[in-house]
């Protein structure tokens, strides 16, 4: 028994060890794939200038080897693919926000230096001493989208000469004394005279040969040779010199463009993301303050209001507004729906609570459209129903006050059947012997519902009021879908509506904003965003503490 016990033994340790050899052999396979795969991203990164997402991926990359190695922190394992890419897609995009809130990041800077100079370095120029030639256009037959060039063009010596120039390879004089190109040259095909139109666009913007030795198009007829490039990077003084003019850019942080050093006006366009510290920070503020019209003014009241009515004040105290307003009708709603179907004697009362559900049930965007539409001034059915009964035809999108009272009124739709099943399940949390003693000791309806139920329910439903309070505060979804912002606010220098959420109108910042993309005031913006959130967020967080005292002492 003994023998056979031991040669068990050595069996299971023998599959243990296989097993624990497979695991080790998988475990390098996917750390060579992943440290293959990361290296060649940071090393694209690194050399485009995008030095804080190279950091992430490497920081990443190496916690998960560390992870893999060190026997300490196998239970990390499991957890590795969540980890990476919490680095990645949310630790990092956090890191992006911040940074960008201190640049000029935006339409006409969104490129960094290295990436502007990449750019620059493809513009060419002709230069005065140029030589014209014929040319015909071939196409490679292992690359649709590679071509190159066969020119041709007669000397002062009356001499035939003939060249062959490929992309990214050094141009060739081809030994032949007749200038008709053959129909198959080094691994090229000669295209048509109409298929070479076709593409004629594309290979104007080309540039043919080395950097030593080009030559482009000029034409539908003719090309020269040689290129020279137009500007010349220094990147020690951060300059550039136009080759074709001999005028020098100087880089400008505060613009963030290369300026001309005779010339502020002459700049070389795009420009370059470059660091401005709290000037989207203080733009946000003082660019919805009036203060001067505030010191001019007579009336302190008066002055006050006339500094403060801006767009980002507007739109700050509306989304406050919204939020709460949102909160308190459908908790209200929710509440006495459940409290309805808890305690009144209502046939079907399974059915009609099922029924209730279906506004959360549906997808909300679906949802928003159709009320869209029943509060369309025109058509809508809710508006023609109203105007039979009033004679008044409610401009529910045209009018700031109409559009506000549509949110919270499709809001509170979508909104209190979530509230109700929280608050159906919360009263059925309440042991009734304490309704009974209350009732014993003389306590009315209303005492029992002020001071039993709601302190109990709060217990239960406050921290959910306060993530519902969060979520409203960032819901942008109603808002683009039911007004998109409008009706606009008048003459604000940035696109702003009545309607518009603090959210909504960063995103119309980044995005819909006329004179161009500002995303580093954009950024600016979310991050001030998420302070207020978080401090709201924390003093409600206060409030339900009190209420958790209040339910112990119950």
């Amino acid at each position: 028994m003994t023998s056979v016990s031991a040669e068990k033994r050595k069996v299971d340790e023998s599959s243990e060890q296989g097993d624990s050899v497979l695991s080790i052999i998988i475990r390098y396979v996917l750390l060579i794939i992943l440290d293959t795969f990361a290296l060649i991203f940071v090393y694209s990164l690194v050399f485009n200038g995008e030095i804080g997402l190279a950091t992430a991926i490497g920081i990443a990359t190496i916690g998960a080897n560390i992870i893999a190695f060190v026997p300490s922190m196998g239970p990390l394992r499991w957890m590795l693919p969540g980890l990476f890419l919490a680095i990645i897609f949310v630790i990092y995009p956090i890191y992006f926000t911040v940074a960008t809130a201190f640049t000029n990041y935006g339409d006409g800077n969104l490129l960094n230096e290295q990436q502007l100079a990449n750019l620059l370095d493809d513009r060419p120029y002709i230069p005065d001493d140029a030589i014209t030639y014929q040319w015909t256009l071939f196409q490679s037959e292992t690359d649709a989208d590679s071509f190159a060039l066969w020119m041709t063009r007669t000397t002062d010596e009356g001499d035939l000469e003939v060249v062959f120039a490929p992309e990214n390879s050094d141009i060739v004089e081809v030994d032949t004394d007749v200038a008709e190109p053959p129909e198959v040259y080094e691994g090229y095909l000669q295209l048509s005279r109409r298929d070479s139109i076709q593409f004629l666009q594309t290979i104007q913007q080309r540039v043919f040969g080395t950097d030593e030795d080009s030559a482009g198009i000029d034409g539908p007829a003719v090309a020269v040779r040689p290129l020279e490039s137009l500007y010349v990077w220094n990147p020690d003084e951060r300059t550039y010199l136009n080759n074709e003019t001999g005028d020098l850019y100087i880089a400008n942080d505060d613009i963030g463009y290369y300026v001309n050093e005779n010339d502020p006006t002459d700049r070389i366009i795009p420009g370059y993301r470059s660091n401005v510290g709290f000037e989207n920070f203080s733009a946000a503020f003082t660019d919805n303050v009036d203060v001067e019209g505030f010191e001019n003014s007579d009336n302190f009241f008066d002055g006050f209001l006339q500094a403060f009515s801006g767009p980002l004040i507007t739109i700050f105290i509306w989304t406050v507004l919204f939020a709460f307003l949102s909160v308190f009708t459908t908790f209200w709603m929710g509440l006495f729906m459940a409290i309805v179907l808890e305690d009144a004697k209502i046939p079907g009362k399974k059915i009609i609570r099922s029924l209730l559900i279906i506004p959360y049930a549906m997808p909300g965007v679906i949802s928003i459209l159709i009320w869209r539409g029943m509060l369309n001034q025109e058509l809508g059915l809710v508006t023609q129903f109203i105007e039979s009964l009033t004679g008044f035809s409610v401009p529910w999108f045209g009018e700031p006050f109409w559009a506000r009272s549509a949110i919270v009124l499709v809001n509170l739709w979508l909104g209190y059947p979530y509230m109700m099943l929280i608050c159906s399940g919360a009263l059925q949390a309440i042991p009734s012997d304490i309704y009974e003693a209350a009732a014993v000791d003389g306590a009315t309806p209303s005492d029992r519902f002020w001071k039993i139920t709601m302190p109990l329910l709060l217990v239960t439903v406050g921290p959910l009021l306060i993530a519902s309070y969060v979520y409203n505060f960032n819901n942008y979804l109603l808002i683009e879908a039911l007004t998109a912002g409008d009706p606009p606010i008048p003459g604000s220098d940035r696109p702003a509506g009545f309607t518009d959420i603090l959210i909504s109108y960063v995103y119309s910042l980044a995005f819909n904003n006329n004179r161009g993309a500002d995303y580093g005031y954009a950024s600016a913006i979310t991050i001030i965003i998420f302070f207020l959130v978080a401090g709201i967020t924390m003093i409600q967080f206060r409030f339900t503490k009190q209420w958790e005292e209040v339910g112990e002492n119950v």
